[in-house]
């Protein structure tokens, strides 16, 4: 398996979708639809997708993750944050206040972060963890 086959796995150097597993897919449509604005890009009785530029995002019932992943098990959403989206923003105080409008609680921040960012974070309705951040300017 050389280079050839890591060419041919990683065409782009994109993530093409995230699947994310909901137990209120209704929920979680709304927000997605509030709080970034976009509309659903397709839908069906069990996922509905919402595209950020080239990637999908996929709200899928958790009821229908089994056969996605088995034989791993579908976690709860009580078991703890297990991944994080970041989006990139010109300032990241300016989204959050907007994301207050929407009604949008923070998790934390905004944090000027030591690694030279400013960040926040925020949980959507099945508890998946979307950062803001932005790079601070140079002194």
């Amino acid at each position: 398996m050389g280079a050839g086959y890591v060419d041919a796995l990683v065409k782009s150097n994109k993530i093409m979708a995230a699947t994310l597993f909901t137990e209120d897919l209704e929920r979680s449509k709304e927000f997605y639809a509030g709080v970034f604005g976009l509309p659903v890009h397709w839908e069906d009785a069990d996922s509905a997708v919402f595209l950020f530029g080239d990637t999908m995002v996929n709200l899928l019932r958790a009821s229908n993750a089994r056969e996605l992943i088995a034989p791993a098990p579908v976690g709860g959403p009580q078991t703890g944050a297990r991944m994080q989206f970041t989006i990139w923003a010109d300032d990241v105080d300016a989204v959050c206040d907007e994301l207050a409008k929407r009604g949008v609680t923070l998790i934390n921040g905004p944090i000027d972060r030591p690694w030279g960012i400013r960040t926040a974070c925020f949980a959507d309705p099945s508890g998946h963890i979307w950062e803001i951040a932005a790079d601070l300017p140079k002194s």
